[in-house]
């Protein structure tokens, strides 16, 4: 087959309705390219809420409450590496809390990770739960 007759191999398809113009990425996990589309999709879901770890809680930045591991779940969570630099790593937590409460946690990834972060986040059930995201 020559180079040219390759697209006068292709057989159309009756029902296919697909236009070929399109106004953003197919592909489900597009809006996870980068930090900042991902927080805007979890916020959609209802993740407002901003979380940090301090003395072995999770705390509610906008509340203050704290949180035990127990009482803590990791919904999903996203890793990110820097653009320029590889060694610049992240992850993200979506969190939800027992008394209903749902937010995101951040924290380097690697080297740079924070200690307390870490060993808080060991102890915290996750699962892999948000479909599509």
């Amino acid at each position: 087959m020559k180079p040219e007759d390759i697209g006068n191999n292709i057989q159309g398809n009756s029902k296919d309705n697909r236009t070929g113009e399109y106004t953003e990425g197919n592909d489900p996990s597009t809006f996870m390219n980068n930090e900042e589309n991902l927080m805007k999709k979890l916020e959609q879901h209802g993740y407002t809420g901003q979380f940090k770890v301090e003395k072995d809680r999770l705390v509610n930045l906008t509340s203050g409450k704290k949180y035990k591991s127990c009482d803590v779940k990791a919904v999903n969570f996203y890793r990110f590496e820097g653009m320029s630099d590889p060694d610049d790593m992240s992850i993200l937590y979506a969190i939800e809390t027992s008394d209903g409460a749902k937010g995101t946690l951040t924290d380097a990834y690697g080297n740079y990770s924070d200690d307390d972060t870490g060993a808080f986040m060991k102890k915290v059930q996750t699962e892999k739960k948000l479909q599509g995201m």
